[in-house]
């Protein structure tokens, strides 16, 4: 499907650019466990972008389902609260923040198992 295509790029482009943000614009500004969160972010966006582009990928090529569906938009949720999360904590310092990154987690591990299962069921 087209829209996950652009929207795993989108994503991409943006984990290259706060990737870059994080290690030139914030080097020496914020400590370094906050650098290594925001790193932590944007590898987790990138790996979900990809994740995301084989979703797009996919429904081009099998039959598109709605577990397919799901799990494209799971990773982009996702990308938004795990990595979002970590971003504005890594800038803010304000910990509580975090409880909202599980949230995220969770959301790329039903993302992934519903791959698996739209994978199993087009075999």
């Amino acid at each position: 499907m087209k829209t996950f295509i652009i929207i795993g790029a989108i994503n991409a482009f943006l984990a290259v650019a706060l990737g870059a943000f994080g290690a030139h614009a914030l080097e020496g500004k914020i400590s370094q466990k906050y650098i290594d969160t925001w790193n932590t972010g944007v590898l987790y966006q990138m790996f979900h972008s990809i994740g995301i582009l084989i979703i797009g990928v996919l429904a081009g090529n099998i039959a598109a389902s709605s577990l397919l569906n799901w799990s494209g938009w799971l990773m982009l949720i996702g990308i938004v609260l795990f990595s979002g999360s970590l971003y504005v904590l890594s800038l803010s310092g304000v910990k509580v923040l975090g409880a909202i990154t599980p949230l995220g987690g969770v959301a790329f591990l039903i993302a992934w198992v519903l791959l698996i299962i739209t994978a199993v069921k087009s075999m």
